[in-house]
């Protein structure tokens, strides 16, 4: 594991391996660079691979207050360690975040998304539009647990009893739902 700086000195965590062109990967909200492990391993074999932790996640750092722009700055880090210029590929709301980073400008050559959270039809009951302030006001008073919970089954519909299981699956391993 190596780490390099975000532009407001957040340390960001990832693993390089392979050779060739350079593919940054980009988890989704709940996953550090593990659970993208499984796609990086076999890209490595085409690719210089730079498979990272998202601020917050795994071993790299949190600098508060969050800011989708501060993601995107640490995307950014990677693309300078990686040369300047980078391919893409983001899972679930990784990839919604790769956009936003190909949207603001960042240097990325190619992109690729699996799975981003998108609804473009009526197949299902809107997210409620106050579910934002809902999850900032959690977040900002400390019910971090209770804000993923609220997106998990307000925002991406998970059943609530598969949520209950992943909390308790949490704290069981001694970690603060």
């Amino acid at each position: 594991m190596a780490t390099t700086p975000s532009k407001d000195g957040t340390k960001i965590a990832y693993d390089k391996t392979g050779q060739g062109p350079t593919l940054i990967v980009v988890a989704g909200a709940f996953q550090d660079r593990m659970a993208m492990a499984a796609y990086a391993e076999p890209l490595s074999k085409h690719f210089t691979v730079f498979n990272h932790d998202r601020r917050g996640r795994g071993e790299s750092g949190d600098t508060p207050p969050y800011a989708v722009e501060r993601e995107i700055e640490d995307i950014d880090a990677l693309i300078q360690v990686a040369g300047g210029s980078a391919f893409v590929f983001g899972g679930s709301s990784g990839g919604v975040l790769t956009l936003d980073a190909a949207a603001y400008g960042s240097n990325i050559t190619k992109l690729a998304l699996y799975e981003p959270p998108f609804v473009v039809d009526d197949s299902r009951d809107p997210v409620p539009e106050s579910i934002v302030d809902q999850l900032k006001d959690m977040i900002a008073s400390g019910r971090r647990g209770d804000a993923a919970e609220t997106f998990m089954t307000k925002g991406s519909l998970m059943p609530a009893d598969m949520v209950s299981a992943m909390r308790a699956h949490l704290s069981g391993r001694g970690l603060k739902p």
